[in-house]
């Protein structure tokens, strides 16, 4: 009897701390059961969570819906390439550099995100192709100011850096793109001539024979490094051109059933794989520290969520501003960061230790009730 009100008690000790850190105080079951139906509001108390799950200002750019496959890549639903009909290159990253860098020259002045974004999808849709280009963010953007690439927050204040990556699969019998090392050339000299990044400070991982190879460790280890660099003030790019995939998610917590992937080099070898979201979430999205900026451009199939954020802003012509994302799960982002940290986790791959597994399991087993109440 002592027991359980001792646990009562801690539980709903937890639930208020949980509370304090969301900025909010606790809803009652009933509560819960109601929000969960209602689209989240565009105000200062989800600005709070989204700041305290994702501590960075992170956008992305993506050529395409989940549900949609970009120009050049068919759907990655197994570990098989897809064919990719002869199409060379990333529709995303060529339309866009066609609207922010005409013949090689910054051609976006006077233009919003918005504007962009719009004749991004005009040049997509000319060229015979549907997708439609999207922001995603960390924070709520006004997509009716002017456009940058490269956020400008910080100005000249702190270092900028990049990975870019292109994968045309050259070593695979099947699957293989033609344009995707051209797009990172491309991105390559936009960002050093606009974004102002010294070239010493780029990583390039490309199956061109010469460069470091883009297998999933190179992948890993580059996002790795360049967050451990990344220090307040600092901004961070990261372009990405190649396959893209959806898994099924085999742990149930996605509401869609998949994961959204990205595809390495080295997929197919035994115990490698595709790299999920989740992976890049902890790896990227929530390892930038405070103070920094990143700005992602991925331009591969079913790349829409791949950074999971929590605002969204869709080109279809239809949507005017970036809106949040129906029912984000900050709590249980929050509620696994302190899991993973309380487990002594501090990359994905210690989660091989099965002892660490369960340790996680179990601290989140114990968070979620006491949140659950």
């Amino acid at each position: 009897m002592l027991r359980a009100k001792a646990k009562e008690k801690a539980s709903a000790a937890l639930r208020e701390r949980l509370d304090e850190r969301l900025g909010r105080s606790s809803p009652s079951a009933a509560d819960r059961d109601v929000a969960s139906d209602e689209a989240p509001p565009n105000d200062a108390e989800f600005d709070r969570q989204a700041e305290e799950a994702i501590p960075a200002e992170v956008r992305m750019i993506s050529g395409c819906h989940d549900e949609q496959t970009s120009a050049d890549v068919g759907n990655v639903a197994t570990f098989q390439l897809p064919d990719p009909a002869g199409m060379a290159g990333g529709a995303c990253t060529s339309a866009i550099l066609q609207v922010i860098y005409k013949e090689e020259q910054p051609s976006c002045e006077n233009l919003t995100f918005m504007d962009v974004f719009l004749q991004t999808r005009e040049v997509i849709k000319s060229n015979g192709f549907e997708q439609i280009p999207q922001l995603s963010s960390s924070r709520c953007i006004d997509v009716n100011q002017p456009f940058d690439l490269m956020t400008n927050k910080y100005g000249n204040e702190g270092t900028r850096y990049a990975v870019l990556i292109g994968i045309n699969y050259t070593s695979h019998r099947r699957g293989r793109l033609r344009g995707c090392h051209n797009d990172v050339h491309n991105i390559c000299k936009y960002i050093m001539d606009v974004g102002n990044v010294e070239e010493s400070n780029i990583t390039i991982l490309l199956d061109d024979g010469t460069s470091t190879p883009p297998t999933r460790e190179n992948i890993m280890q580059a996002l790795d490094e360049l967050t451990q660099k990344c220090q307040p003030g600092d901004t961070a790019f990261v372009h990405y051109s190649g396959h893209g995939g959806r898994v099924k998610d085999e742990t149930g917590e996605d509401p869609t059933g998949f994961n959204s992937t990205l595809v390495p080099l080295d997929f197919n070898k035994r115990g490698v794989g595709h790299i999920l979201d989740k992976e890049l979430y902890e790896h990227l999205v929530c390892a930038m520290p405070s103070g920094t900026s990143l700005t992602c451009l991925m331009d591969c199939c079913h790349s829409g969520t791949v950074l999971d954020l929590p605002y969204n802003f869709v080109a279809d012509g239809e949507q005017t501003e970036m809106t949040p994302v129906k029912d984000f799960p900050f709590v249980k982002l929050i509620m696994l960061r302190q899991a993973l940290r309380e487990a002594g986790v501090e990359r994905l791959m210690d989660l091989r230790d099965s002892d660490k597994r369960e340790q996680v399991k179990a601290a989140m087993a114990e968070k979620l009730e006491a949140w659950q109440g």
